[in-house]
């Protein structure tokens, strides 16, 4: 946990400041592969609570018709792993088109909804991914995924250099060990976007302006 006199020298800096939220946002959900989200898997844990979480609040953004992308790992030949790979050999074993590179079922992936396969760390290096959101006109991207303190802070940290603002659905992000994830949740709502627990990230969703069953104004939960 972040202790108070960290909490206090963040805010005599005045870093934390809220993001300004759009009105048609779009669902990020990275990497939450069986290679993952499965104790036995190469790079794996135990993730079924973000799991759980994240298809809670994909079940309220199909209901609202909100864009969402998916992103794998996969890797066709272990070259394309490059320096990544040394630094964590298991990467190796996500092979393109394998088992490993799989979306976890309990997601209810549909056909409609892209999968790209990425290749670094940041949803948004060497992929399409900002275009995908750019063109379904999204001026808000709400961030799921694994891991908290790598995939997610790195592709956050794009996001927010594209110029988007970014909601972090803090219970539907996962990783190895909870301090990792605590911290980096605690730096990307300091510097990077606003962190709010699952449930509200679904209701900024299900009343932004211009859903398909409300058409209240878009609020920051």
């Amino acid at each position: 946990m972040v202790d108070g006199e960290t909490r206090r020298i963040y805010e005599a800096a005045r870093i934390g400041g809220p993001v300004a939220l759009g009105t048609r946002p779009g669902v990020l959900v990275i990497d939450l592969q069986t290679g993952f989200t499965t104790p036995d898997g190469p790079v794996g844990s135990d993730l079924s609570e973000p799991v759980e979480a994240t298809r809670h609040l994909l079940d309220v953004a199909r209901a609202n018709a909100r864009p969402i992308v998916f992103t794998v790992i996969g890797f066709g030949a272990e070259a394309e792993a490059g320096v990544w790979g040394q630094k964590m050999p298991g990467l190796l074993e996500l092979r393109a088109g394998g088992p490993w590179t799989e979306l976890d079922p309990r997601l209810g992936a549909r056909p409609d909804e892209p999968v790209i396969v990425k290749r670094g760390a940041s949803a948004l290096f060497g992929t399409g991914v900002a275009s995908l959101f750019t063109a379904q006109r999204c001026d808000t991207v709400v961030v799921c995924g694994a891991t908290t303190s790598g995939c997610v802070r790195a592709s956050v940290v794009d996001l927010m250099q594209a110029g988007f603002p970014v909601l972090v659905a803090a219970d539907c992000c996962g990783d190895r060990a909870r301090g990792p994830h605590e911290a980096n949740l605690f730096d990307m709502a300091a510097k990077y976007a606003d962190v709010v627990p699952g449930i509200d990230a679904a209701e900024y969703l299900a009343r932004a302006a211009g859903s398909a069953s409300a058409g209240s104004p878009a609020h920051a939960p």
